[in-house]
């Protein structure tokens, strides 16, 4: 289990790539987007009221991301059966990714210690990473809050 502050990711840093099980079963690969921008979100865990909230305001900026040329990308530690329940309860229309031993999370500096309710933890940390057409990483967000997060996504990214 890692037990320091995890290495951050930079903007114009290589997106670790990385082969990960969806809600469905299916393996993807990062590299299957190489030619699109994604927008990766990591959150802690399914069902629970923030990581809900965020995933529910992915869904309703999915549109207009999609308009700009962005696809949507969501991990947690979750396994496939957890997202699709997920996936199907909240109407997401996006692709949710299983990470169970966290080396994507880890890869990008979103698994660690965090301060979580004033004592240290080692666990998800919710981030988010946009990634251009080329696989490198424009903005590297770290400690997001879900409420109000999407909404500062989009304006960042001017859509």
């Amino acid at each position: 289990m890692t037990t320091s502050t995890p290495t951050r990711l930079e903007p114009g840093a290589d997106a670790p790539d990385f082969t990960l099980t969806d809600q469905d079963g299916n393996a993807v690969s990062l590299s299957d987007y190489r030619g699109k921008r994604v927008i990766l979100y990591t959150y802690p865990e399914a069902f629970t009221p923030g990581c809900t909230a965020e995933a529910c305001d992915f869904r309703e900026s999915d549109a207009p991301l999609r308009a700009a040329g962005y696809t949507i990308l969501g991990i947690s530690s979750d396994d496939p059966e957890k997202l699709a329940e997920f996936r199907d309860a909240e109407h997401l229309d996006f692709t949710l990714l299983s990470d169970a031993d966290h080396a994507v999370q880890t890869a990008y500096g979103a698994y660690g210690e965090r301060n979580k309710y004033g004592r240290v933890a080692v666990g998800p940390i919710r981030s988010t990473f946009v990634i251009d057409e080329h696989g490198k990483i424009t903005e590297a967000l770290y400690n997001v809050r879900a409420a109000g997060h999407v909404a500062r996504i989009l304006k960042l990214l001017v859509v």
